[in-house]
């Protein structure tokens, strides 16, 4: 359905950029969230949204609304990294949940400025359609997790990061 945006974050995740260099260097147990598509698109998400909000003028968005904003894009991927690093099941679960509660606090938050006038429509379908295939994917890889959780699958892990 969003083959496209599958296209644009692969170019995104395979440029030269220079992100991609640190992504691929010092890897560790507790990194491990950076190879999960969600976390990769998560960022992605960000960073449409902090480029969109440099755009807009001081005059017309209070700069407690765009740190708002800022913000619950922020904590998406934040959420996604801290939840992985417990390496614990349920807490993974928990955050994922925040991670996809911070989703939607970002598309209301969003929505509003499209609703009066902040965010044109074209960017805004772009956001609606990036927005949606991190919901949907975050939602199956939190299903999948609990699924997980019901079959007593153990967490893969080298250490216990707190005690089972």
């Amino acid at each position: 359905m969003f083959e496209w945006l599958n296209v644009w974050l692969d170019d995104w995740v395979n440029s030269d950029n220079i992100e991609m260099e640190y992504i691929n260097t010092n890897k560790n147990i507790n990194r491990g969230y950076r190879k999960l598509r969600v976390w990769e698109e998560a960022n992605l998400l960000f960073r449409l949204i902090y480029n969109k909000l440099q755009e807009i003028e001081v005059t017309k968005l209070l700069f407690k609304v765009k740190a708002q904003i800022e913000d619950s894009a922020f904590s998406v991927h934040s959420n996604i990294a801290e939840g992985y690093s417990i390496r614990h099941l349920k807490e993974n679960i928990n955050f994922n949940n925040y991670a996809i509660a911070s989703l939607a606090e970002n598309y209301s938050q969003i929505y509003s400025l499209f609703m009066v006038g902040i965010i044109e429509k074209e960017w805004f379908e772009l956001y609606d359609n990036t927005h949606y295939s991190l919901e949907n994917k975050l939602i199956a890889y939190n299903k999948s997790q609990i699924q997980q959780l019901k079959d007593n699958v153990d967490w893969k892990k080298d250490y216990k990061g707190r005690n089972s």
